[in-house]
């Protein structure tokens, strides 16, 4: 790489930069950025002037990062942070007046539980800011908000680097969701039944590795999982007129509206509760933008109307 020097370098081309290698795309940057196309497209090529680096290459259907694209990511996010933060201490932040794009990913359970609250409060506080929400597994949460592609990610992270922020949201706990006319006169559901019945069970990845399958295998126990599905939303209404037992996070059903013939039971045995969460880079802890936009989806994940 050339050297630089700083005499050449305009700090909006960083931001440009910055947004080239999260999107790895043009029209998108120069979405994301409020630019037109060819701004962002003559930005890109007098950074690969500067830098004497093709930055994105592109393969078959794919674009990707040049190794030293790569390790310019975690980098240029510090500095930009540190800028903002520098400039942040003068300028208060005004959520009326911002127009800041976040990016958050969560499943669709937290986007049932969340986003309606959540919304109504951005339309109501900050009409001109925009949220893209996007979904994916806890790993690929995790490794976007470490990369900087993702200002939040909401859900369920047990174990977390210290380069990660992580506040709890809430506590949650399990229900059972079965049809009423497979349960027995007393209606009630005991352990050697929901063994011996077969489960519904929701999974981003289809692994059979949730709390309740660690409970039953710390006490030598198995369930018969025969479906697995990736969303929360719909697994309830699969449930009427078959065998099957359902057993989500209780705010699922509480949200739902649930079908007729569809009965909620607690588990037969101890599951513990887990904790719902928010996670972010240390980078931008001190960002007064996002301090806000985390206080809103604090106020948005309290239960209640």
């Amino acid at each position: 790489m050339a050297t630089v020097s700083l005499r050449n370098i305009d700090l909006n081309l960083l931001v440009v930069l910055d947004a080239l290698l999260t999107e790895k795309h043009v029209t998108r940057t120069g979405e994301r950025l409020h630019l037109s196309q060819p701004a962002i497209s003559h930005s890109l090529g007098k950074l690969r002037s500067l830098l004497d680096d093709p930055l994105l290459i592109r393969q078959g259907n794919d674009v990707l990062l040049s190794p030293l694209a790569r390790s310019l990511q975690a980098p240029l996010k510090e500095i930009l942070s540190q800028i903002e933060t520098l400039l942040g201490k003068s300028i208060d932040f005004d959520p009326a007046a911002s127009q800041r794009i976040f990016h958050l990913a969560m499943s669709d359970y937290g986007a049932a539980i969340v986003l309606p609250r959540l919304l109504v409060r951005l339309r109501q506080e900050a009409p001109l800011m925009r949220v893209v929400v996007t979904q994916g597994s806890r790993h690929e949460m995790f490794e976007q908000v470490v990369q900087g592609k993702l200002d939040l990610a909401l859900g369920v992270f047990p174990d977390l680097s210290e380069e990660v922020v992580k506040e709890v949201l809430f506590e949650e706990t399990f229900s059972c969701l079965l049809d009423r006319t497979t349960l027995g006169p007393d209606g009630t559901l005991d352990l050697a039944q929901y063994l011996a019945r077969p489960h519904l069970q929701v999974s981003m990845d289809g692994c059979f590795n949730g709390e309740v399958d660690h409970r039953l295998r710390d006490k030598g126990l198995q369930r018969q999982i025969v479906v697995s599905v990736p969303h929360w939303g719909t697994a309830p209404g699969m449930i009427r007129g078959t065998d099957l037992i359902l057993t989500v996070a209780s705010r699922t059903l509480d949200e739902l509206a649930l079908e007729d013939g569809l009965v909620r039971l607690a588990p037969p045995m101890q599951v513990p509760a887990f904790n719902f969460v928010q996670v972010w880079h240390g980078r931008s802890r001190d960002d007064p933008a996002h301090a806000w936009l985390r206080e809103q989806i604090r106020l948005a994940s309290v239960a209640g109307p």
